[in-house]
């Protein structure tokens, strides 16, 4: 594997877009805003160095929601050593960044000052750099853990400090204040402690193998001489103190010094054996848990094998990978809010930047992963009474409830209509039904219209979303009660424009929102006056024929903002609302125009190095879009069905739990930014002809043989109206529809 975790972690550098790319708009931050940390599969734990920038903690960057970031360091730097980082995530101004541990040649007066960064190297589950304080230092994690390893010069008195007051970013109002704490010395190399930050518990158990250096606990940068135990209740912003555990002593050039730390968000005798679940009872297990950790990705990153001779291409493809199956954070028997075990999840920051991409492919890859998710939103919704948007180590679920609504119902409907083992529909179905009537969900009962517009179009495919699950488990009454609202999509379109009804709207425009793959697309093209129509109205949004445009700058103001929002443009990656647009194309019979507009994505838009991506990666939204596009293949999520493209590679396997799905090609040219695009001239599915442009989610899910014919020019192949990808008008069966055109390979 050639994963790159540094990609993304710097401002977008990418070659100059040339031809399509060319009139895209980029306004939010061009910056991939990930971190190149440990991290393990989908586990509880990141470790990464710590500067305090936006939004990570990691990286040289003040906030920024707009435009070039702008840096507050010229070069990398870190105070230490944090964990619980988010994953390319946009404009939030507080994430976690707990327990910084922080390698010493100072006395404790100078901790909180960064010192240089250097020879950085990372790799699937590790992190190393040297500090220009001459101190080596390693990180590597488990699901529920975390193992630092320091190399120190000769010393007389090297020190490690972790300090448990520090959490958030080190901009102005940043910082993550502990409401409450508990720390204590246990026994030689041994401490454990708990922090309560924003609702949430956070316990640690602490083990070194520097047994014979001096363990003290220290408080506001002064040693606790003899002192065992720190309590504090009701901390407040005005009197917080530094406050942490400390183990020093002199060291030889060369010595080595491991701290293991496990977490747990229900107490420290759960972090304790979280900790030897994870890395066993040896206190020097970072190469153990290293090389397990390195394990468990190659096992994750090769689900996906691809043929591709380039290796900055697979090196990217790869690293996308990586990012998509970083988050969210699955946490078993770990919830702090309710007393049960079972699934519990966090960092779904937020649903709208993976509900499309990065869902599907978890469902794809790992099924059962996707089931424990499922599960945890569930809970959280029968605990806190609403399905997520969002969700964080923080009390308070629905702390996202603008960007849009409705949106684990589009991940469930996926699930169920896959058949996905280990949930229960009839009590999935209750939340469900319940969640859709909070918040904007009583402005559309009301009224049949919630704005901003875009939450009229999540709560009409919420409402069919559902509708799915009711008719699977057998509730007829709630199927004909739900169908209406399932209908009411209709009602956010102008017919006169044939776009949204003009309202507000969250990070973007109305255009931005229009493209939408809603269930009904047939009738969505008709509204806006028949395919030709609708191919015009894309052709516009895509910028085909218009001249290029000149990207936000840094610290873009409000008049050279609203002239690029005026463009109302596609925004090339940059952000999640216009994501699928690309493929509204295959409804109206030209998948080569989607095979145009996915080509020059793909080979502009990302890129090596730290500027590899245009834009907020999103908990792995992107870099999952990413994945997808270049297999030739994209879900329609909720409607389990994925529509099929000219991929970019001349081969790829996807090793699924139910069987592999190969993707062969004839008449593939090896492409790259400068090369015309190619298009599907004739398609075959397990050695049958295959004349539609979709493939039904069970097809794809049992694997088989996808032969895709390319060639240099747009052929016939998807234009006839019998190969559309299925639409479901109000009223029909899922089962009905596809029954007209039958998964089985023939159209």
């Amino acid at each position: 594997m050639v994963v790159d975790p540094f990609i993304g972690t710097s401002a977008t550098d990418l070659p100059t877009s040339t031809g399509l790319a060319a009139t895209w708009w980029s306004p939010k931050p061009q910056v991939g805003n990930t971190h190149p940390g440990a991290c393990h599969p989908l586990g509880m734990v990141s470790a990464c160095a710590y500067s305090g920038a936006y939004p990570t903690g990691y990286g040289r960057y003040d906030l920024s929601t707009e435009g070039v970031p702008t840096a507050i360091f010229d070069d990398q730097v870190a105070s230490g050593f944090t964990h619980f980082q988010q994953s390319g995530t946009g404009a939030i101004r507080k994430y976690y960044n707990y327990f910084r541990v922080t390698p010493m040649l100072e006395p404790l007066d100078a901790l909180g000052r960064t010192w240089g960064l250097y020879e950085e190297e990372a790799g699937p589950g590790w992190y190393a750099a040297t500090l220009d304080s001459g101190v080596h230092c390693e990180v590597t994690v488990g699901p529920k853990s975390a193992v630092h390893r320091y190399t120190f010069p000769a010393h007389h008195d090297a020190r490690l400090v972790v300090d448990l007051s520090l959490g958030g970013l080190a901009i102005p109002y940043g910082a993550t204040v502990p409401l409450r704490s508990h720390l204590e010395s246990v026994a030689p190399g041994v401490a454990r402690g708990e922090i309560v930050v924003e609702g949430a518990p956070l316990a640690v158990h602490l083990e070194s193998d520097a047994e014979r250096w001096r363990q003290m606990l220290w408080y506001d940068r002064r040693l606790m001489a003899g002192g065992s135990r720190l309590d504090f209740s009701d901390i407040r912003t005005t009197t917080l103190r530094p406050f942490g555990v400390m183990w020093a002593g002199p060291t030889t050039a060369g010595q080595v010094v491991e701290l293991r730390l496990g977490f747990s968000l229900r107490g420290t005798d759960q972090a304790r054996d979280n900790l030897h679940a994870d890395c066993g009872p040896s206190r020097t297990s970072f190469a153990v848990r290293r090389k397990d950790t390195a394990r468990a990705w190659d096992e994750h990153l090769g689900l996906i094998e691809i043929d591709c001779p380039d290796a900055d291409r697979r090196t990217v493809f790869e690293t996308a990978l990586y990012h998509s199956l970083v988050k969210p954070c699955l946490a078993p028997n770990e919830s702090p809010f309710w007393p049960t075990d079972g699934p519990f999840a966090f960092d779904i920051s937020t649903m709208w930047d993976i509900y499309r991409t990065q869902l599907p492919l978890l469902t794809a890859l790992v099924p059962e992963r996707a089931a424990e998710l499922a599960n945890a939103l569930l809970h959280v919704c029968e605990e806190e009474g609403n399905l997520p948007i969002g969700y964080r180590m923080a009390r308070g679920a629905d702390v996202f409830s603008r960007q849009a609504s409705a949106l684990a119902q589009t991940f469930l409907a996926d699930l169920c209509a896959l058949g996905i083992g280990g949930i229960d529909w009839d009590w999935a179905l209750v939340h469900m039904h319940n969640d859709l009537r909070r918040a904007y969900g009583e402005d559309y009962l009301l009224r049949g219209v919630a704005h901003p517009i875009s939450h009229t179009l999540d709560l009409a495919f919420g409402y069919w979303c559902t509708q799915q699950v009711a008719q699977h488990v057998g509730d007829k009454a709630l199927v004909t009660e739900l169908e209406p609202y399932a209908a009411g999509w209709t009602s956010a379109f102008d017919p006169e424009t044939g776009l949204l009804l003009d309202s507000t709207y969250y990070e973007g425009g109305r255009w931005n929102y229009s493209f939408r793959l809603v269930h009904d697309m047939a009738a969505r093209i008709a509204l806006a006056g028949g395919a030709e129509t609708f191919v015009a109205i894309l052709d516009r949004f895509f910028g085909y024929g218009a001249a290029a445009v000149q990207q936000p700058g840094s610290r873009p103001g409000a008049e050279e903002m609203a002239v690029g929002y005026a463009l109302d443009r596609f925004e090339g990656l940059n952000n999640e609302p216009d994501m699928e647009a690309p493929w509204a194309y295959h409804y109206a019979g030209r998948p080569d125009r989607t095979a145009e507009i996915v080509h020059a994505a793909v080979h502009q838009r990302f890129g090596t190095g730290p500027g590899g991506l245009p834009g907020n990666d999103d908990s792995g939204g992107l870099s999952s879009w990413y994945v997808w596009a270049s297999l030739g293949l994209f879900p329609v999520a909720g409607q389990n069905v994925f529509l099929v493209n000219a991929p970019s590679f001349s081969a790829a396997t996807l090793n699924l739990p139910s069987g592999r799905l190969e993707i062969e090609t004839t008449g593939f040219v090896q492409p790259g930014p400068d090369t015309p695009p190619q298009y599907v001239q004739a398609a075959w599915l397990d050695g049958r002809p295959l004349a539609r442009t979709w493939l039904d989610g069970a097809e794809l899910h049992r694997g088989g043989r996808l032969l895709l014919e390319l060639g240099p020019v747009p052929s016939s192949w998807g234009r006839d109206p019998a190969s559309f990808p299925p639409s479901f008008p109000a009223g029909t069966r899922r089962a009905d529809v596809l029954a007209v055109s039958p998964p089985n390979g023939v159209s």
